[in-house]
């Protein structure tokens, strides 16, 4: 069982034994018993909890109200009441369209809105509260004001409080105040909820809950349903708004022209009721220009993918998070946690002469530096070595066998600090030292030579800690922080293995082939994380072993733009980054963005947090620290790594599906625009009524743009969505209402009756509609094919039979027109044809010229 399925076992059990009344919870190692139930209960009737409501996506009305209430909706009501009121309600069909598109945009968020709330319930943070001398996992909600909460390093604070007990506290309060360097709260100050515990422990009372705290701020606002702006949506929205420009006074230049056609004028017109024909042809220009569905559909298709990604145990938290990665070029990876399963294990410990097998003459300082109340992996990892038992997460180290005979001789201990790289402890009026051998064993008496050996162990992939002993005391830097003791010896090494996850090999593979870089950084060894990464599969360019770079001599902060053109250019030729810190992952993000890099942030720890916020994408491991979850865009629940490449397949298909079916709405925009200017500009009646092109715009639109948007599709990302739509649309668009306008001059010169004009100019449309769908849907095999055959086959019957045909207000062909139709389908066709041999053979020119560069 894994320890996440351990945890959730070990609330549950907690729940129920809360109901049945019995004991909860470990036994608090403090004096301090907390609130008794009495007392809880009594704050809970008095509404002084920590309860507040808290979204984790729209709700179903705000849903509705964004799919409902936009402006091409509100042009379309418009042009719908119109026509009932002073037209013929079979004019108004293309109302059901409206209805139908918005209601299944509604659906597919909805339903993908109860999948995230499901998962973000199984994400949901816990707070450890200290009741009737109990410590017990509870729900942030249930906490109450003035009870006693534990704070563990990677959690947040859930509730404003003042700090009693502070055991190497340190907290990250850049949400509140901007600035990423830690605070120290000391017994008597105050922490604030939203804040995120980085280093330490502390027990703390809690003044202020529910909405008058920052209560789970950040998590909150990570949450949150939000539109991203991304590609499509900004390619989509700025395509919108030009047409929102042009709906309505085009509209009106139709319908005065309409009037003009009357023998007596405008004037006649308006006096004998000919203007509600004229009106009904104004709005059939309307509708033809609006692009129905385009946004709704996007909206499917992002809404589709979180549904489907939340299956696998994904859960996205902004819906454009899945398009960003399929644009993402450079991959961020964090060792620990993710090309590695997290877990580690003591393999050995060298005494102070290199010597193997000095386990049990260093026991005592190795138990006194790792047994602290909440120890970190590498502690837990010495611990289970050390006693033999397993440590599971939240364990008190001070309650494992063996650490409580060396508690009453230690004091003055140091907590671990990401910062700082190593923790301490006075034992027996010694000092010990433990962390990463660079920095501990630098400027240490080393007889032995125990830094160098060091270095070779990492070369071979095994992690190594330095232990060092000192007479004199911990000292304090500049900062404040706690600093070595200048005369220090090396005691020893301890060298603990990583596990690989067994899926890294492939994913990693994934991404080579798709063109991804991947970029390994992490706080560890520069030599150790090379090691790992070379076995997980990272590769240089040339196919060969990563390059590895210390972070220690590069650039912390890039607010210099030298110093950011130093920083990335090293990145330019290196795959492994090791030392780094969190500010520096940070950092590192900024750089690749200096390179116009498109970058994604994998993370588990508190220190991937700020690189989380500033990628493109940040993706947080499931096992991972509640802050790191709260403020990734995407949450791999599962914490598998080989989630990724599905999640990329998503994106891609969104992508791919969402750039046909723009480009079959855009044209039809076009197309009808043209039809509408010529037509006000020239006078000529207008050649359609609104059912005959809702017949046009739901056969070669509508329904092939739903199937196709969610229909697989691996193409992989390419930029310059905006251009490639609008290079297809505009000429296809152009092509298509041109070759409609002449069919209907033909017709009309021929003396053709007005119903031969509308049926040719229908079957022509579309058809033209038609082959530019086959130019979206290839290749055409399979169902694409069968639908392109199917909606040809449903507009021929809609002028076979009868009935349909009436109406539709069409007729049966002659053997003319359909002679005229045949003609100006094929010149549609041929033009649309040529267009697209004109852009392949542009884009193979493109791809040439790239390949010589």
């Amino acid at each position: 069982m894994s320890r996440e399925s351990q945890d959730r076992r070990a609330r549950r059990d907690t729940r129920r034994a809360r109901c049945r009344g019995e004991p909860t919870g470990v036994p608090s190692a403090t004096g301090l018993t907390g609130l008794s139930a009495a007392e809880v209960a009594a704050r809970v009737r008095q509404g002084r909890t920590n309860a507040f409501r808290v979204r984790t996506s729209r709700s179903a009305a705000q849903i509705l109200r964004g799919n409902v209430f936009t402006i091409f909706n509100a042009i379309i009501v418009v042009a719908l009441v119109l026509t009932l009121i002073f037209g013929h309600w079979a004019d108004a069909l293309f109302g059901f369209v409206l209805v139908i598109n918005t209601a299944t945009g509604t659906l597919a968020e909805v339903k993908a809105k109860r999948a995230l709330d499901r998962l973000s319930l199984l994400d949901a943070p816990v707070a450890h509260a200290i009741r009737d001398g109990h410590e017990d996992d509870i729900d942030p909600a249930d906490v109450v004001l003035d009870d006693v909460l534990r704070l563990r390093s990677g959690e947040q604070v859930p509730a404003d409080a003042l700090v009693l007990e502070a055991d190497g506290l340190e907290v990250d309060e850049s949400i509140l105040t901007g600035e990423s360097d830690p605070v120290r709260p000391d017994p008597g100050d105050r922490v604030l909820s939203g804040t995120t515990v980085t280093a330490g422990t502390a027990l703390v009372r809690t003044t202020a809950v529910g909405a008058d705290a920052y209560a789970n701020r950040l998590a909150t606002e990570a949450r949150r349903y939000s539109l991203v702006t991304s590609e499509l949506q900004a390619g989509t929205n700025r395509i919108l708004r030009w047409i929102s420009w042009v709906i309505v006074p085009v509209g009106l230049l139709v319908f005065w022209s309409q009037l003009r056609l009357s023998d007596g004028g405008t004037a006649a017109a308006l006096a004998d009721g000919q203007w509600r024909t004229a009106l009904v042809s104004g709005v059939a220009s309307v509708v033809g220009m609006v692009p129905q569905g385009l946004v709704l559909l996007t909206s499917v298709n992002f809404a589709t993918a979180s549904l489907k990604l939340a299956r696998r145990k994904v859960l996205v938290q902004e819906l454009p998070a899945v398009e960003v990665l399929a644009r993402v070029d450079t991959l961020c990876l964090d060792k620990t946690g993710t090309l590695t399963t997290g877990r580690i294990t003591l393999h050995d410990v060298l005494g102070p002469d290199g010597a193997p097998g000095a386990m049990e003459s260093l026991r005592q300082p190795l138990l006194a530096l790792t047994g602290t109340t909440d120890p970190n992996a590498t502690a837990e990892a010495v611990l289970e070595g050390l006693s033999g038992r397993s440590i599971g997460s939240g364990t008190d180290g001070r309650l494992v066998e063996g650490v409580r005979a060396v508690a009453p001789r230690s004091h003055s201990a140091v907590a671990f600090s990401s910062r700082r790289k190593w923790s301490g402890i006075v034992l027996d009026g010694e000092a010990w030292v433990l962390g990463a051998p660079e920095i501990v064993l630098d400027g240490a008496g080393d007889p032995h030579g125990l830094l160098a050996r060091s270095r070779d162990l990492a070369g071979e992939g095994t992690r190594v800690v330095a232990l060092a002993r000192s007479a004199q005391t911990f000292g304090t830097a500049d900062d404040g922080d706690a600093a070595l003791p200048a005369d220090r010896e090396a005691a020893g090494l301890v060298l603990l293995r990583e596990e690989i996850r067994p899926d890294a090999g492939q994913t990693l593979g994934y991404f080579a082939e798709q063109g991804v870089e991947v970029k390994v950084i992490s706080g560890d060894n520069p030599v150790t994380v090379a090691a790992v990464a070379r076995g997980a599969g990272v590769r240089a360019p040339d196919g060969g072993a990563p390059v590895a770079l210390d972070a220690r001599d590069l650039p912390t902060e890039v607010s210099d733009p030298d110093d950011l053109e130093r920083l990335a250019t090293a990145l330019d030729a290196a795959q492994v980054l090791g030392r780094v810190t969190p500010e520096q992952k940070k950092a590192v993000v900024r750089a690749l963005h200096h390179r116009e890099r498109t970058v994604a942030m994998t993370g588990d720890g508190v220190n991937d947090a700020l690189a989380l916020k500033e990628a493109d994408l940040g993706i947080a491991m499931g096992n991972g620290a509640p802050a790191t979850k709260a403020v990734a865009r995407m949450v791999l629940l599962s914490g598998e790594f080989s989630t990724l490449p599905g999640v990329v397949a998503e994106g891609r298909r969104v992508m791919a599906n969402t750039e046909r079916i723009a480009s079959l709405f855009l044209a039809k925009t076009v197309y009808a625009s043209l039809i509408a200017v010529v037509v006000a500009i020239t006078a000529i009646s207008y050649p359609f009524l609104p059912r005959q092109l809702t017949i046009v715009s739901s056969l070669t639109i509508g329904i092939p743009a739903f199937v196709l948007a969610l229909a697989p599709n691996t193409q992989r990302y390419r930029s310059g969505f905006l251009g490639r739509v609008l290079a297809l649309a505009v000429p296809a668009g152009l092509v298509a209402g041109t070759a409609t306008l002449l069919t209907r001059q033909w017709l009309v010169i021929a003396g053709a009756p007005d119903g031969q004009v509308t049926t040719a100019a229908t079957l022509v449309l579309v058809v033209a509609g038609l082959w530019l769908l086959t130019l979206t849907a290839r290749p055409l095999l399979g169902w694409r094919l069968g639908l392109i055959i199917l909606m040809g086959s449903l507009a021929v019957l809609g002028v076979l039979i009868a009935p349909v045909r009436e109406f539709f207000l069409l007729q049966w062909p002659t053997w003319g027109t359909w002679s005229v139709i045949a003609v100006g389908g094929g010149a549609a066709v041929a033009g649309i044809q040529t267009l697209a041999m004109a852009r392949w053979m542009l884009a193979l020119s493109d791809r040439v010229n790239r390949d010589r560069r």
